[in-house]
């Protein structure tokens, strides 16, 4: 069995965006050699995330305003988190939401995605260098 593990890493202007990271993990996927297999795509930090959906700029702001209609930033002083010191507590709500991980099946060398699937980035409480763990393994 073949494998191959690397890490990526974000560190977007803002607080919130969402970065379409597939051609990312298109290379990695070609770089493992894999033909048949499975690809981990995995946000390593407890404020991003990773999601599969369609790369279309309205459903992108639609995702914003709702997840800040779930979880809005402000006040922060209305999370316990934040207490803490901290006021990204609406950040790990959101990760909640949106989730960790994907993984995508390798068929033929290539990700077998339906139609319009993309894989993103979620960032939620972004300005900082986060991680992505892509982990390729398979035959």
């Amino acid at each position: 069995m073949k494998s191959l593990t690397e890490y990526l890493t974000f560190n977007v202007k803002t607080r919130r965006a969402f970065v379409n990271i597939t051609p990312d993990i298109r290379k990695l996927v070609t770089k493992s050699n894999v033909q048949e297999g499975l690809c981990l795509v995995n946000a390593m930090h407890i404020t991003a995330s990773v999601f599969i959906n369609d790369n279309e700029s309205g459903l992108h702001n639609d995702y914003e305003k709702w997840l800040e209609g779930l979880a809005p930033h402000e006040p922060i002083e209305q999370y316990d988190h934040n207490k803490t010191g901290e006021d990204n507590a609406d950040a790990h709500l959101k990760r909640q939401v949106m989730g960790r991980e994907v993984v995508v099946a390798i068929t033929k060398g290539k990700l077998d995605f339906g139609p319009w699937e993309q894989i993103f980035y979620g960032e939620f409480d972004g300005r900082r260098p986060k991680r992505v763990l892509v982990k390729i393994i398979g035959e």
